[in-house]
């Protein structure tokens, strides 16, 4: 099965707070969402390839270690997913990025793809998938799904809050994919919703209904 991290740190708690406070402007949500990416990264990011490079310092020549270039995809499911991406490309510059358009169905709530512009090296990347939301875990699952068959091998699902329908619905298609979050929520609502949530993601990200 694969791994469910859930980042336990004092600043992702009070920024996620905020997030979730429903008096917080759409300003303000974006800078958090891009801030509570940026701490997420760094657990995504532990196990990523790393080469031994000679680096000369002021003072002498000494060995140190580099990211390969060549190794990073980050795939923003659209379009809530936006708001992360910033918060990860700002650490990780030298990253391709793809990203995949999916939507849920609003009676079904099953996801329908409606785009995908990808890196076409996948299978030699780590590749970084966000979306804030991890609700039903529908659209989640099926970009990856997406991303599997066009290559990718390694994938990590990032998302700032997780409810137990979704990571059971993830883990239960790729039970080889590490999930990390922020938080993990009590459950779904009826209408698919993460409860306590803070709402729509995209629609608090750019001030849409």
């Amino acid at each position: 099965m694969g791994a469910l991290v859930v980042i336990d740190h004092p600043l992702i708690h009070h920024k996620l707070t905020i997030l979730r406070d429903k008096h917080t402007g759409a300003k303000e949500f974006r800078e958090l969402t891009e801030e509570l990416a940026t701490l997420l990264a760094f657990e995504a990011t532990r196990d990523l390839p790393i080469v031994a490079v000679d680096v000369e310092t002021p003072l002498v020549r000494t060995r140190g270690h580099m990211i390969e270039p060549a190794k990073i995809a980050v795939v923003p499911i659209l379009r809530a997913g936006l708001g992360m991406e910033p918060g990860i490309t700002r650490l990780m510059p030298m990253a391709r990025v793809g990203h995949v358009g999916i939507f849920r169905e609003p009676d079904s709530l099953s996801p329908v793809t409606y785009y995908a512009k990808l890196p076409p090296d996948l299978a030699d990347r780590e590749v970084i998938v966000l979306d804030p939301m991890l609700a039903t875990g529908g659209s989640a699952a099926e970009c990856i799904r997406l991303l599997k068959d066009k290559g990718a091998i390694r994938l990590t699902l990032v998302c700032l809050l997780a409810a137990p329908e979704g990571v059971a619905r993830v883990h239960g298609d790729h039970p080889d994919v590490r999930i990390v979050t922020a938080a993990l929520d009590d459950r779904l609502n009826d209408h698919g919703y993460i409860v306590p949530g803070l709402g729509d993601a995209g629609d608090r990200l750019f001030g849409t209904r």
